[in-house]
């Protein structure tokens, strides 16, 4: 995996409401074709931070559910599509890879849970969540390439 290009963003989240928030937040600085990988443990938020981008794009929150069992959730109807990969229970191969180039090169936003198992050396922005406390965690926010340093530059600003 390439490594950051700018210095990573940190952050504290209390509560899922705050690292739903950020979601929404990153939303906003987020244009079509952008690829976000997402890292954690199990239960680190992963699924509440995509609820937030959700919110954020303008598609009803209520509609993410995580994809663990069906791979890919496609949302519609918000500022950019947003396509959901879960690849927890999925170590790709390289047939895979090349199938899920249509959402990872796509026109809306691309958010991948368990990124790392992609093995993707493509730019990206990545958040990895990890566990603080019972309700905290931090998130990680790094640039991998030029298109996601001005990015991360623009989060840094909102």
């Amino acid at each position: 995996m390439p490594q950051p290009t700018i210095e990573p963003l940190t952050l504290l989240s209390r509560a899922e409401d705050e690292t739903s928030a950020f979601g929404a937040r990153l939303a906003g600085v987020l244009e079509a074709g952008d690829l976000i990988g997402l890292r954690g443990e199990l239960g680190a938020g992963k699924t509440c931070l995509v609820r937030g981008l959700a919110e954020g794009l303008g598609i009803p929150p209520a509609r993410v559910r995580s994809p663990t069992f069906t791979l890919i959730a496609e949302y519609g109807g918000g500022r950019l599509p947003l396509y959901h990969l879960d690849l927890y229970r999925l170590e790709p191969t390289e047939a895979d890879r090349l199938a899920l180039r249509e959402y990872l090169d796509g026109d809306g936003v691309c958010v991948v849970e368990w990124f790392e198992r992609l093995q993707d050396e493509s730019p990206h922005l990545e958040v990895h969540l990890t566990f603080v406390g019972a309700t905290e965690r931090r998130l990680v926010v790094s640039a991998h390439g030029a298109r996601y340093d001005r990015r991360l530059d623009r989060l840094r600003g909102v």
